[in-house]
């Protein structure tokens, strides 16, 4: 969840060409090869894949000013898919220019080797949060790190995030309001 830019970063995204998304819209999908590297400049984009369960696992909650799938940028075709979580707009860039920029401009290079040491870091905490047993001790965890519990009608998604089944969270909720907890 990376929500703030570097403005270097940002700037790169400037000129880009913009591309409107659905509610569910797909921007791209696993296996597909990656010609453009992506910015939301507004909403918000899931990065997902699906178990082999058929869960839904959300690795990356794209929030304005965050550069979607970063690791894309040194891959030749994308691992997992990007989905509007709600209407947004991105930015997308060709890869090659991308590339380009860092190559030419050091502190760009640098402001862009920050974002992938915080997506590290934040990647790191998701599969900690994941690695819990208890649903309560995901929720608990997922909370401390000033997380907020989202409207109803996203709950599925929050459970998505934290890796259990909508059903387990929708239990976990419903034990904590019987028991007079703060959510």
């Amino acid at each position: 969840m990376i929500m703030i830019m570097q403005p270097s970063i940002s700037l790169l995204f400037q000129d880009a060409r913009d591309t409107r998304l659905a509610s569910g819209q797909v921007l791209f999908a696993a296996g597909k090869s990656v010609t453009d590297i992506y910015m939301v400049r507004s909403g918000r984009v899931h990065l997902q894949r699906h178990t082999t369960h058929g869960a839904q696992m959300v690795l990356q909650n794209a929030l304005p000013g965050a550069v979607i799938a970063e690791a894309s940028a040194y891959s030749t075709r994308y691992h997992c898919d990007a989905v509007a979580a709600e209407e947004s707009v991105v930015a997308g860039l060709p890869k090659a220019r991308f590339l380009s920029a860092l190559a030419d401009e050091p502190a760009l290079a640098e402001s862009w080797s920050a974002l992938l040491a915080r997506s590290v870091q934040a990647a790191r905490l998701r599969s900690e949060i994941r690695s819990l047993p208890r649903v309560a001790d995901r929720l608990d965890a997922w909370l401390a790190e000033g997380n907020a519990l989202p409207e109803k009608g996203r709950w599925q998604e929050m459970a998505a995030e934290l890796g259990v089944t909508r059903e387990a969270l929708y239990r976990e909720l419903s034990r904590r309001r019987t028991n007079n907890q703060s959510l």
